[in-house]
């Protein structure tokens, strides 16, 4: 019974750099699998020396060279820093990924690593060039550097940012390097701020905030992902005080019949989905999102970072991704979101933006409190035949602008013609020849 309590006193580990678990490699086909693994660059212990990656692994020692240089530090001083904590970084491994790995040779690693992430970051934010990086290998390293087996333990980037930058400085690098991979702006700047912004008044431009960065950051994906997830929208069924895992709506298409319409959300966090319903339809608001070729590795890798132990455990990509999939069942519903600007398709058409969602989402499972006032709201417009059926009539004899059009057009002529009509019988009552009809005029 001691040995029970002494282990339930122990403090929990830190979270470890872990590898995409198994069972998601066994159940993805080898298309879905290749989008665990590094196309051009190696990062950590677990894809380091594969022949296929050594292009851009010669290029490190220049970019950390100039990372360095622009340290304005001795070569000493910033390897030390990085020595200082690579007894952490090796613990945030598996002991059978660095077991190959002597110290020297893993600081070295990590050291390697860390600059060349680093001096990458700053270049492509800056637009500055790249030391022999081609520009059609920018796009791949930046792919990479948001894989689950490719991740660096951020407490070696914070030590190298510490010679570098300031606290601000640093924060700033990441926000800017995340939302560009995200591939959208951080907001729209408001009415006030662009005034403000015409006034030379100090207002931040959009895209500029500094988010709340999670308490201890494991690594880029952690980050990355805590920037697009609030927590407080996957916690339904704590403020309800039930759960639910199964809800019967149909997808976008259909439901637009009955009354539900889509909008783009003004935040970009992957759980910003509201609903607000109205007297005979409703209004499902969802985050954008572009669709492009790296869009399944990196939502692929989220997943796979949230199905690892010691990892939160609101599952909030994976219940982001099967929300999208039982709104998208072929390629019209994936039209329906990208004529509200929800879905930005850079894929070669809409069913295959369709086939993404569904592949992804497959075997996976939601947490069953995420979304779920939206999801009951749904299903209760869905379920009112008074709002249904109304929805319905309107969109099959409104659908096209031009029926209404021709509604509004015939409303105006049947107006026209009784005006006319009663003008017609005025002037006639009116008239000297017609005293012996009745008439509520006096005579002129």
């Amino acid at each position: 019974m001691r040995r029970i309590e002494e282990k339930e006193e122990k403090p929990k580990q830190s979270p470890k750099i872990r590898r995409v678990p198994e069972i998601l490699r066994q159940k993805k086909s080898s298309r879905k699998a290749r989008c665990y693994d590094p196309f051009v660059v190696s990062i950590s212990p677990y894809h380091h020396d594969k022949p296929d990656l050594q292009e851009v692994e010669r290029l490190k020692i220049p970019l950390a060279r100039q990372y360095v240089k622009d340290c304005s530090r001795s070569l000493e001083v910033v390897y030390g820093k990085v020595e200082e904590v690579s007894n952490h970084a090796r613990g945030c491994y598996p002991d059978d990924a660095t077991s190959k790995f002597d110290d020297t040779k893993f600081t070295r690693m990590i050291f390697l690593d860390g600059c060349f992430i680093l001096q990458f970051l700053v270049s492509l934010i800056h637009g500055e060039p790249m030391k022999g990086l081609k520009t059609n290998l920018v796009a791949f390293v930046q792919r990479d550097l948001f894989l689950l087996e490719n991740q660096l333990p951020y407490q070696i980037l914070q030590a190298l940012m510490s010679l570098r930058f300031k606290e601000t400085e640093r924060r700033l690098l990441i926000n800017r390097f995340i939302y560009a991979t995200r591939g959208l702006n951080n907001r729209y700047p408001s009415l006030i701020e662009r005034v403000a912004r015409k006034l030379n008044f100090k207002a931040k431009p959009a895209g500029m905030e500094l988010p709340h960065e999670p308490d201890n950051p494991v690594h880029l994906l952690d980050i990355f992902r805590s920037h697009f997830i609030n927590k407080i929208d996957l916690m339904g069924c704590h403020r309800k005080g039930k759960a639910r895992y199964w809800y019967s709506y149909p997808a976008a298409k259909e439901l637009k019949t009955m009354g539900i319409h889509f909008k783009s959300s003004n935040e970009d966090r992957f759980t910003d989905i509201r609903f607000k319903g109205y007297l005979t339809a409703g209004v499902l608001t969802l985050p954008r999102i572009i669709l492009d070729d790296t869009t399944m590795s990196m939502l692929l890798n989220l997943v796979a970072y949230e199905a690892c132990p010691d990892t939160p455990d609101d599952f909030g990509i994976t219940s982001y991704v099967c929300f999208m999939d039982s709104l998208i069942d072929e390629a019209k519903d994936v039209e329906e979101l990208r004529k509200k600007r929800i879905i930005y398709n850079m894929l070669a058409n809409d069913h295959e933006a369709a086939e993404l969602f569904n592949d992804v989402a497959k075997d996976l499972v939601p947490s069953p409190c995420a979304f779920i006032d939206v999801k009951e709201r749904i299903e209760t417009h869905y379920k009112n035949k008074c709002k249904t059926n109304i929805s319905e009539w309107l969109n099959s004899h409104f659908e096209s602008p031009w029926t209404l059009i021709a509604l509004l057009a015939a409303i105006f002529a049947i107006l026209l013609s009784f005006v006319q009509t009663y003008l017609a019988w005025v002037d006639f009552c009116l008239g000297e020849n017609h005293s012996h009809f009745w008439c509520p005029f006096p005579k002129r």
